[in-house]
């Protein structure tokens, strides 16, 4: 995967349109969890540098072409000034003239690239518009790269482009994960339904050596294996499905690791009476809610052989206790391979960093991508169009 970063490109004295993710919870016209905000400041520090202009072009919540005060981005300007340590200029109009009068160290942020019909419609002339304010283009957005917008798609093709730093580390990760990967690769992938994972399923199993499945899509495997899962989530009209994945896995070599306990209630709902049984004695009334020890440790002794690992949703519904039991084991067990050097584990997803958060374990991941629809997308084989744009 060829595409140039900040140090391909001599950015003294130029105008650094810089696409970010800064789409971050706001109450009360506050900031309530900077993460994203945070994740982009080694970019725009980096850019300032080298000489460049940083300009933020980014979006805030879904607004459909309108203008909606709600979704403005003034409000994060104090938290982006903050994680900066530099006063941040907010442009709502006149876009030009702000860009001018920037001097060295200056940062600008326009207002939501959303409010403008163009932006969704990857159109060429607002691509064109922003690109005679600039320079060079820069893309430290990876989580919205799956979308084929003006500022993370068509705008990338009409100045000298190039990945920020959170872009960078992502698509170097990924490509050790999944691109070029040192096998053995071991994947574990959760959820609560096949459904919205088949394109991932499928393609993983001609790339990994081990495929890990949990959740309440396990469920339906279970089941097309013959296991009687009674009042269990389960996707009875998949069974079929899971089979052709089954044999799929079959025919590349690919082992498919189901539970082989589990942990059962008659109710969902924080720590009920539970029954850890035999997938095939899972008691009338009662729910797989969770992979049981036996799991877990056949998970363990899979993962001690392999080199590297990929992890998207949990084993369990892990927002409840103790249905978190089995995340928490395997992801720790991952962290602690990964501190000691035998492994590369690289997460993603929503589900994935809260429970890899919950477990302790997120931290000592190689890498943990907080990207949501444009990392399952890439896992799921898919060209991610801002991701394309960039190594055109």
């Amino acid at each position: 995967m060829a595409f140039k970063t900040l140090d391909d490109i001599d950015l003294n004295g130029k105008v650094v349109l810089t696409r970010v993710d800064i789409n971050v919870p706001v109450e009360d016209g506050r900031v309530t969890d900077t993460t994203r905000i945070d994740r982009i400041v080694p970019t725009v520090k980096d850019i300032i540098a080298k000489g460049g202009k940083p300009v933020l072009l980014a979006h805030f919540g879904r607004p459909k072409g309108q203008v909606v005060p709600d979704m403005s981005l003034r409000q994060v300007v104090p938290a982006l000034s903050a994680a900066l340590g530099t006063e941040v200029t907010f442009a709502d109009g006149d876009y030009g003239n702000t860009v001018s009068s920037m001097a060295a160290g200056d940062v600008v942020l326009f207002e939501n690239v959303r409010f403008n019909p163009g932006e969704e419609k990857d159109d060429d002339g607002f691509a064109s518009r922003l690109a005679s304010i600039g320079d060079v283009y820069c893309n430290d957005a990876f989580s919205a790269a799956h979308r084929a917008h003006a500022t993370t798609h068509a705008l990338a093709r009409k100045l000298p482009a190039c990945a920020g730093r959170l872009m960078e580390a992502e698509l170097t990760a990924l490509e050790a994960a999944l691109g070029t990967p040192k096998p053995p690769v071991a994947a574990v992938v959760g959820g609560a339904k096949v459904s919205s994972k088949l394109d991932l399923l499928g393609n993983l199993v001609t790339k990994v050596q081990h495929l890990i499945i949990g959740g309440g899509m396990a469920n339906t495997f279970l089941a097309a294996q013959g296991f009687d899962v009674k009042k269990s989530l389960c996707e009875h009209d998949l069974l079929d499905t899971a089979r052709e994945i089954i044999a799929k896995a079959e025919a590349a070599g690919c082992t498919i690791l189901l539970p082989r306990d589990v942990v059962c209630a008659a109710e969902f709902r924080a720590d009920p009476p539970v029954t850890t049984v035999k997938v095939e004695d899972v008691p009338d009334g009662q729910m797989i809610l969770d992979a049981g020890p036996d799991s877990v440790a056949h998970i363990r002794t899979v993962l001690d052989g392999c080199a590297t690992l990929i992890w998207n949703g949990p084993l369990g519904a892990f927002e409840m206790t103790p249905f978190d039991a089995a995340t928490n084991a395997a992801a720790s067990h991952a962290a602690d391979l990964t501190r000691a050097g035998k492994l590369i584990s690289v997460a993603g997803g929503g589900d994935t960093v809260a429970a890899l958060n919950q477990a302790g374990a997120a931290e000592h991941f190689t890498y943990i991508s907080t990207a949501g629809g444009a990392f399952l997308e890439w896992m799921e084989g898919k060209e991610l169009p801002g991701v394309a744009a960039l190594s055109a």
